[in-house]
């Protein structure tokens, strides 16, 4: 009986661009809105460079005039500034054993890549998990005091005398919200901790409803659930809770040159010969309006996921309500 291998079902030009649109697929960022790819981020990752310039106009300011008769106007310039986005470089390799199950399926190189998109939907949460604990972080430069860079941006419930103020409630969420002032409209997803969830839960705050082809999904306060105990929480028992607006964070998948994304290679001298399997990844995963510094960077490639969980690695540029990302830091019992 013939064995299947790996270098008979997967086909490199096919498998990764379904690897990508699967990944999509079963990501919960995705199907709430946290997350949005864009054509644009496409093309930037998949530029050599490995930091982007986005440049942009900044809003008009200023009170308009009086009109008055002999009386000259006084021009007004227009500000601009930068937005900055890093390509990030990720890479897994899984041996036969790890995809053997996989080779009997009717459709083994779908069975393959389903395991592999599931995979990178993990890690990709992941990798947002570590940027949203940098662009709320806290650091010290040398010889100077604390800098927290989205402050602003940051309901801290801990502060309360309290213990019940320290708690996150119905209330707790809705001064969250009112941080965006005006534009907290715009806040239409919510991530938090398991147990944040199911603190909520108890408390009848979570509800669930089901879309329009019967999918369920789990709301709070008409925002959408996705739960991920990625999400910080301190060795005091505080936990970080993230609203977002519907596309805060831009994806874009890209194919650099000298980017191999998929390969196939096979270890002849181990037993009877070992398949691997090889998947890369280069992608953006862009807070928009909150520029990459990469003040805190070891390699040039890539930035590895701590820095991505450094604050010096990220600097709000857009107007405070253009940022569509609320942090809730919070007890639960």
């Amino acid at each position: 009986m013939p064995v299947t291998k790996i270098s008979d079902v997967i086909v490199p030009e096919l498998f990764n661009p379904y690897v990508i649109n699967r990944t999509m697929e079963l990501s919960a960022l995705f199907q709430c809105g946290i997350v949005v790819n864009n054509a644009e981020f496409d093309r930037l990752a998949s530029e050599a460079a490995r930091t982007h310039n986005m440049p942009f106009f900044e809003d008009l300011s200023g009170d308009s005039e009086p009109t008055l008769e002999d009386v000259k106007m006084t021009p007004a310039k227009i500000g601009s500034n930068k937005d900055v986005s890093t390509t990030i470089l990720r890479q897994k390799m899984w041996g036969s054993s790890n995809l053997a199950a996989s080779l009997a399926g009717s459709d083994p190189m779908k069975a393959i890549g389903d395991l592999v998109a599931a995979y990178w939907a993990r890690d990709m949460q992941k990798e947002l998990i570590a940027i949203l604990h940098g662009i709320f972080g806290t650091y010290t430069p040398e010889g100077g005091t604390a800098i927290t860079p989205m402050e602003d941006h940051i309901l801290d419930l801990t502060k309360a005398s309290a213990a019940a103020g320290k708690l996150i409630s119905a209330s707790a969420f809705i001064d969250a919200c009112q941080l965006l002032g005006d534009a907290q409209s715009q806040l239409s997803g919510v991530t938090m901790h398991s147990a944040t969830k199911s603190y909520l839960k108890k408390k009848n705050l979570i509800a669930t409803e089901r879309d329009s082809t019967g999918v369920e999904f789990e709301t709070y306060q008409d925002r959408k659930v996705t739960v991920d105990d990625g999400c910080p929480v301190d060795k005091d028992g505080t936990y970080t809770t993230y609203l977002f607006g519907n596309g805060a964070i831009a994806l874009g998948n890209g194919s650099p040159v000298g980017h191999v994304a998929t390969e196939i290679d096979r270890d002849k001298q181990t037993g009877g010969g070992v398949d691997y399997l090889i998947n890369r990844k280069a992608f953006i995963l862009h807070p928009r309006g909150i520029a990459y510094t990469g003040a805190v960077r070891e390699h040039v490639e890539t930035p590895t996921r701590e820095e991505l969980q450094n604050a010096q690695n990220w600097n709000p540029v857009y107007e405070r309500k253009q940022l569509r990302i609320v942090a809730i830091r919070h007890k639960v019992a």
